[in-house]
């Protein structure tokens, strides 16, 4: 009785430890956590804890990489170097040499070297929204040029060849670090899972009973928070940039935080938002950003460009216009 006893004991402890092993593939687990100023949630069916787990640390170590608000961070040492070359990780390089693609594709409406502006601009604390200087706004934007941003590949190296020029990689880091997380899951056997950066929405297959994940978009300005459309994704990302995010209103005007390089005050236009569906979701976080400082007209001339990206825009009044769809009313 006892060596029976000690058989099923041992069976039970074996069937224990690999249910904890292996989770169930309908088991949803959710990761949460503030990077890069934003919340981020990733959820996963049939996933381990230590998968997610190790999703968190992935995130953490790239803000450590790739935050200029992080004085020990590689994008830092790169702004504080004056001009001189600055050693960095294959993932920096890779990252800023992808960045900088979409500022040459976007004529530099897109700008990483943005940073000596965004830093003049408080959109975040509501006791200090105040409109900068003229003045400093000029000096800042003397800086702005990504032209000035210098990639050596052979050695590893970024130079900034305005020694007063910053980088701020605000506007294509999330994409970048939604796909790799996406990469780590798929090499850990997940199937189906949900990256949620912040509202840049990354998806990892489909939802579980095999139909396409549903990604609202806000409405923008919206007090309930109320889409205004969903798009249907499967495999793919989405990407919204507007002028609802971040703003402050001063003497009757709007100011929100997309800065155009040119002037050093928001862009103005008739976009209120510019959504990206693409299979990158560094693809899509710069893309909605270079649209939405294009405009419509030319924003969708980009996109048309494009193969296998999808847009959808707001005007100002509201309208939606869908863009790289076969059917152009969805």
């Amino acid at each position: 009785m006892k060596k029976a006893a000690s058989i099923l004991a041992a069976i039970l402890l074996l069937l224990l430890l690999a249910s904890c092993s292996s989770p169930r593939k309908e088991e949803k687990l959710s990761a949460r956590g503030i990077y890069f100023d934003t919340i981020i949630q990733i959820d996963a069916w049939g996933a381990k804890t230590s998968t997610l787990d190790e999703c968190k640390r992935i995130c953490e170590r790239y803000e450590q990489l790739f935050s200029n608000k992080i004085e020990t961070s590689e994008i830092s040492r790169i702004n504080a170097s004056a001009g001189t070359a600055a050693e960095v990780s294959s993932e920096t390089l890779e990252l800023i040499s992808l960045a900088l693609h979409y500022c040459e594709l976007s004529g530099g409406k897109f700008d990483i070297t943005i940073a000596p502006l965004s830093d003049l601009w408080n959109f975040t604390d509501n006791e200090a929204h105040v409109v900068p200087d003229a003045a400093a706004i000029e000096e800042a934007r003397s800086h702005v040029d990504y032209r000035k941003v210098l990639v050596d590949e052979n050695a590893s190296t970024v130079t900034l060849l305005d020694p007063g020029a910053k980088i701020d990689l605000g506007g294509i880091a999330k994409g970048y670090i939604a796909d790799q997380l996406k990469v780590y899951l798929k090499s850990e056997g997940v199937e189906h899972a949900l990256i949620n950066l912040g509202g840049n929405v990354l998806t990892l297959g489909t939802a579980l009973d095999g139909s396409p994940f549903r990604i609202g978009i806000q409405k923008p300005f919206d007090e309930q928070n109320a889409y205004i459309d969903i798009v249907e994704a499967e495999d793919c990302s989405v990407v919204s940039s507007g002028v609802y995010q971040r703003y402050f209103e001063k003497d009757g005007n709007l100011y929100h935080h997309i800065l155009n390089p040119e002037t050093g005050y928001p862009y103005e236009g008739s976009l209120l938002q510019a959504t990206v569906i693409s299979r990158s979701s560094a693809d899509g976080d710069a893309l909605s950003t270079c649209c939405f400082a294009l405009g419509l007209e030319d924003g969708s001339a980009l996109i048309e460009r494009l193969e296998d990206v999808q847009a959808v825009f707001v005007t100002g009044d509201d309208r939606l216009h869908y863009v790289g769809y076969e059917d152009p009313e969805k």
